[in-house]
């Protein structure tokens, strides 16, 4: 049985609809299985009575990473600890791209990464770029112009839907053959790096970007939780200072096409709206 993570959010629908439409079986973990009909299961990384992974050979555990890092260590480690003592056969980890060690978010990344190292699991580690969508929504114009502070760093971004994809491609290959992939970290950065200029210019907007200092201003004043601060702040600066620039992928291999246009994604994402 393959079992997916996270199965109601943006990625996790994703990658379950995909392994859904290539055949293979696959259970949706989720808060609200029933969307999901037959195919729902029950799956609550805050609640450890739900964490019934009898029968899973494999599964694909979406990063719960929108969080405080002990809430999502805590999440991590209760899921791979029941995924040791119910016999899961290997899990496939949606992480964070290796430039991503200064975004604000990266720690939960890593730790989880090598929680699995130290475990007794088989597992494959996908590490993923940030998505181009994102990328659209924090530097999206408002009155004709793009403010956000990326400077002139550029980003390899990368569709979200590929990354879906090349979720369902190892799961598939894991599910068909338990000894695909095992041990393997991939890259999936995306081909084409791009800049809040570029976005601006498909945009017919005007890019006058602002100081990391007035952006944290202007975050202060808006309703967010606690902790999505430091974590905006991180992406903005990261990526003005062109750390998330590098190309280098195997993207393209493990979809076996060319990438989705990234900046198209990110265009297509930028509505006028604070973030």
């Amino acid at each position: 049985m393959l079992l997916v993570t996270g199965a109601s959010g943006q990625l996790g629908s994703r990658v379950h609809t995909g392994l859904v439409a290539a055949g293979v079986p696959a259970h949706a973990g989720s808060r609200t299985p029933s969307a999901f009909g037959p195919a729902g299961r029950l799956l609550d990384l805050d609640d450890p009575a739900t964490l019934d992974l009898a029968g899973v050979d494999v599964l694909v555990l979406v990063s719960a990473g929108y969080a405080e890092d002990d809430v999502v260590l805590t999440r991590h480690d209760r899921v791979l600890t029941a995924a040791e003592e119910q016999g899961v056969g290997h899990v496939v980890y949606t992480s964070l791209t290796g430039a991503g060690d200064h975004l604000g978010f990266a720690l939960a990344h890593r730790w989880t990464e090598r929680r699995l190292a130290c475990s007794g699991l088989r597992w494959t580690v996908l590490r993923n770029g940030l998505y181009a969508e994102l990328f659209g929504q924090l530097a999206a114009p408002q009155n004709g112009v793009v403010a956000a502070p990326f400077g002139s760093g550029a980003l390899a971004a990368v569709a979200r839907q590929d990354l879906a994809d090349v979720a369902v491609r190892v799961a598939a290959d894991v599910a068909a053959d338990p000894s695909a992939h095992v041990g393997r970290v991939y890259e999936l950065a995306g081909t084409t790096a791009f800049t809040a200029a570029q976005l601006a210019r498909a945009w017919g907007a005007e890019h006058r970007p602002i100081t990391l200092g007035a952006q944290r201003t202007a975050l202060a004043g808006q309703d967010l939780l606690p902790f999505q601060p430091a974590m905006l702040m991180s992406i903005y600066s990261t990526v003005a200072a062109g750390l998330l620039a590098d190309t280098r992928s195997d993207l393209p291999d493990l979809l076996g096409h060319p990438p989705r246009d990234a900046l198209a994604a990110a265009v297509a994402a930028g509505v006028p709206e604070a973030i």
